[in-house]
């Protein structure tokens, strides 16, 4: 691996070093030309550094731009063989969840097509947490990937 470091140019470090100077109406004109969109909040550290941030960017592709070249094809190929993003955790097969429960140490083994316990097949982990404590149990919170209803309740001050 190349150790090589890019170092700002001085021009923009001094762009950069006069930012808390700057009135915050220069500030927001700034973020409309450089973004060209309002300001999304009144945190003026946060406009600053992502000012900062943005104009490194626009100075590195100018210096640099064989990098991000090459960057920008390997986001591409990333995104290419990506899976999808769904809603939840996606378990890989082979993966085994535990959980202590009545004493006992309960194995789930994630498979292709769901589940497997005590040698079973089950297309649902809530089924398998039914079977476990015999009443009725969110199976992702029972095995820890979800939190509990009660915990959100404290958490909101509910009992």
């Amino acid at each position: 691996m190349n150790d090589t470091t890019y170092p700002t140019h001085p021009t923009i470090t001094a762009r950069i070093a006069r930012l808390p100077d700057l009135e915050m109406s220069e500030i927001k004109a700034l973020w409309k030309q450089l973004f060209d969109k309002e300001v999304p909040t009144r945190n003026r550290q946060f406009l600053e550094k992502r000012i900062a941030y943005k104009w490194q960017e626009i100075e590195f592709a100018k210096t640099h731009p064989e990098i991000l070249e090459r960057n920008r094809q390997r986001i591409e190929q990333l995104m290419e063989t990506a899976m999808p993003a769904r809603k939840g955790n996606k378990l890989l097969p082979g993966t085994v969840l535990t959980r202590e429960y009545g004493g006992a140490q309960h194995e789930v083994t994630v498979t292709a097509d769901g589940f497997a316990y005590q040698g079973k097949p089950y297309r649902s982990l809530s089924v398998i947490a039914r079977e476990i404590t015999g009443t009725r149990w969110s199976g992702p919170a029972f095995f820890g990937m979800r939190p509990m209803a009660r915990a959100k309740q404290k958490k909101r001050g509910r009992k």
